[in-house]
């Protein structure tokens, strides 16, 4: 499997581009401000977009929606239950001191429509509420192989969890998505978070500190 991120400031969010090996089909995952580098990305690499796919609808993971659906006018796939921050993009920025349009309409939805390909790739959608409501994990493998890269938007990262302050988040929630449905994917999954570096379900199970506590 084919994996490149990038991340600029003010958010330092991850944006990835995942691609079949064999066929050079792709997905691009929540294109926000680094949305120019996840084009160039693609660019570079000639791999052929097939689906843009939001883990969640919170800004940072949003911000580049309507550039991403310039470049690549093809479905642009989000679970229902965010759809109300979605909606409210340029509230959201108002909230946060930035400038942002309203988005693209959505064309898929993940609550609707869990199971995925693109070339050789199978993706299946874990709906894992708490940090928002509807927030999903991307759970990706090649062929007959393991489903083990999963790409969890602001669930979990490497030491840390998601915030839960904002609309829709709950703690207890995110707490049971974690162990309920991400501990049991096996401890060699690969984790990719919306912030920060890989990690894996193992490490954070054994070492992340809002976690083992209540294991």
């Amino acid at each position: 499997m084919l994996i490149e991120s990038c991340a600029v400031p003010p958010f330092e969010k991850n944006g990835y581009v995942v691609a079949c090996p064999m066929t050079g089909e792709a997905i691009v995952i929540d294109p926000g401000a680094e949305v120019d580098e996840l084009i160039a990305i693609v660019r570079r690499t000639g791999v052929s977009v097939r689906y843009i796919m939001l883990t969640h609808s919170h800004l940072d993971h949003i911000a580049g929606c309507n550039e991403a659906k310039a470049e690549w006018d093809v479905p642009l796939v989000l679970h229902h239950d965010d759809l109300f921050l979605y909606e409210r993009a340029v509230q959201q920025g108002v909230a946060f001191g930035f400038r942002m349009r309203p988005q693209p309409p959505i064309d898929a939805w993940f609550d609707q429509q869990p199971e995925w390909t693109f070339g050789h790739c199978r993706l299946r959608a874990l709906h894992t509420p708490g940090h928002s409501p509807g927030q999903v994990c991307l759970q990706v493998g090649v062929g007959d192989g393991p489903a083990d890269r999963l790409f969890v938007g602001d669930t979990l990262f490497a030491g840390s969890i998601g915030r839960t302050d904002l609309p829709g988040g709950d703690l207890e929630t995110l707490l049971r998505s974690i162990r309920e449905v991400l501990f049991p994917l096996g401890d060699e999954a690969i984790v990719y978070p919306g912030h920060g570096p890989t990690t894996t379900i193992g490490q954070e199970r054994r070492t992340n500190p809002f976690l083992t506590q209540a294991i």
